[in-house]
């Protein structure tokens, strides 16, 4: 049976409207996609920029901690070069003292007898009734072993607790427990010395002594203290000339 020509036609273009209405939807579709495409392209662009700026910020901030870290390290270097520079001179000072005042002795021992205090300066003389372990404590002393000079010393001063070298011993026992850095031995020795021997000619030596410990212990106003009390008591002594110098600088 054949359709009617009017109704073949009819389909054809109902068939040929609903082919053109699904292109455009498809076109439609298409620029839809287009559009999110693009809008997901500009937002990843702008999380990408955001990460890498975030990046660039938390790199800044590192460096900043890195460089704070090296002028921090940079500092506690320049602090410990000086401590050790003044730790140096201090021991270079205090070796060059010990080795100028025992070599005094032994070159003046013979003058010492003669003075008001000879008993006291006479230490160190190489006589017959020099003790053999005053006079290895010397030794020692000029070799700069300490450890077993304030033994030798430690010996003399138990064996003859009011021999002619006695003070000698105890001035000396002082000095060899400063250059071992044992301040408060130091201190304590040094002090029952000057109260006991103020006439002594080591006196004065032994209050600087005491005020060169405790500067090192960090007892600086009491260190400023006893130099001044050196320059009252002691006032023409090369001890207080020293003193005079040392106070300005504490």
């Amino acid at each position: 049976m054949r359709l009617p020509h009017r109704l073949v036609a009819g389909g054809a273009l109902l068939g040929l409207l609903a082919g053109c209405a699904t292109i455009s939807d498809i076109e439609e579709t298409r620029r839809h996609i287009d559009t999110v495409n693009q809008q997901a392209q500009t937002r990843l662009s702008q999380i990408e920029t955001k990460l890498s700026n975030d990046k660039l910020l938390e790199m800044v901030g590192q460096i900043d901690s890195l460089r704070a870290e090296v002028a921090r390290l940079k500092g506690e270097v320049e602090v410990q070069t000086y401590n050790l520079t003044t730790t140096q001179k201090r021991q270079n000072d205090l070796y060059n003292d010990l080795d100028g005042r025992i070599g005094k002795l032994e070159s003046h021992a013979g003058d010492a007898k003669g003075s008001a205090v000879a008993p006291a300066v006479s230490a160190g003389a190489a006589d017959t009734q020099a003790s053999p372990d005053y006079e290895r404590a010397m030794t020692l002393l000029k070799g700069r072993d300490f450890p077993k000079a304030i033994e030798a010393l430690q010996k003399y001063l138990a064996a003859n607790p009011d021999g002619d070298q006695a003070p000698d011993a105890q001035y000396w026992l002082g000095v060899a427990h400063t250059a071992q850095k044992q301040y408060d031995a130091a201190i304590d020795i040094h002090r029952r010395f000057a109260d006991k021997h103020p006439m002594h000619p080591r006196a004065p030596d032994a209050l600087r002594n005491i005020a060169n410990c405790q500067r090192d212990l960090g007892q600086v106003d009491i260190a400023r203290a006893t130099l001044k009390r050196l320059i009252k008591l002691y006032p023409k002594s090369a001890a207080a000339a020293k003193a005079k110098e040392q106070l300005p600088k504490l």
